[in-house]
């Protein structure tokens, strides 16, 4: 599956080599998504390219090749629409069910260990493709989640240093929609850019906000940003 802006990209891309044989430029390709700059579209097409849709040709200019196209777009599976990811995360998430009621034994009630699935790496610095597959598990004790669907993340970078949050640490989060202000989140920047912020509301505008000096905070319109998933615990090898 694809995100729309990379359903978007692949497709302009297509077209326009079914009509000129020449793909577009990457100014071309930044003002047909409206995106901001360039940078949107580099992660775009390294995003695309992972995934087998594209190949950029070595030693020539603007050279990419459409490999393949999304399934819906084959006229053998009768026109469905594509499928846009919804979230970063998808899969089965490890899941906590509110915890049971003491017994009255007197002996201590054995908890289950939790499995919770590492999808990827998390921006917490300069922003990386939006995270999606899960890599591998890890198992944590329920007590440290609470109730409810988690993932963990691999951290990446050093904007959240100062809330005890180093680069290679792995965070737990609890997959959620919403966040209250001043809460750290997963969020998820115009469909493609994934960070792990604290989130401030200013007004009519989502602010993401550094926990490092040496980072300014980001202030977005709220549809351009989507939360997907709050901070709930932290593991750190030494």
């Amino acid at each position: 599956m694809l995100t729309r802006k990379q359903y978007e990209l692949l497709m302009f891309i297509h077209e326009r080599m079914k009509e000129s044989g020449i793909p577009p430029s990457f100014d071309e390709m930044k003002d047909a998504l409206d995106l901001a700059s360039k940078s949107g579209i580099h992660r775009l097409i390294t995003a695309l390219e992972e995934r087998g849709f594209i190949r950029r040709l070595p030693n020539r200019a603007r050279a990419l090749e459409v490999v393949k196209l999304p399934d819906s777009m084959n006229p053998s599976l009768g026109g469905r629409k594509a499928r846009f990811e919804p979230s970063v995360i998808e899969g089965n998430l490890g899941k906590v069910a509110a915890p049971p009621a003491r017994s009255n034994a007197g002996a201590e009630d054995y908890v289950r260990p939790v499995s919770i699935p590492v999808m990827g790496r998390i921006a917490a610095g300069t922003p990386i493709s939006a995270i999606e597959h899960h890599t591998h598990t890890i198992v944590v004790p329920p007590e440290m989640l609470g109730a409810g669907e988690h993932y963990a993340l691999e951290v990446r970078g050093d904007s959240m240093i100062d809330a005890g949050i180093f680069d290679g640490d792995t965070v737990l989060i609890k997959k959620q929609e919403t966040a209250s202000t001043g809460e750290i989140i997963v969020a998820l920047v115009d469909d493609e850019e994934a960070t792990l912020k604290r989130l401030r509301r200013k007004g009519d505008t989502v602010a993401l906000e550094a926990a490092n000096p040496a980072y300014e905070t980001r202030i977005f319109p709220p549809d351009r940003v989507k939360v997907q998933g709050r901070l709930v615990g932290l593991i750190r090898k030494y």
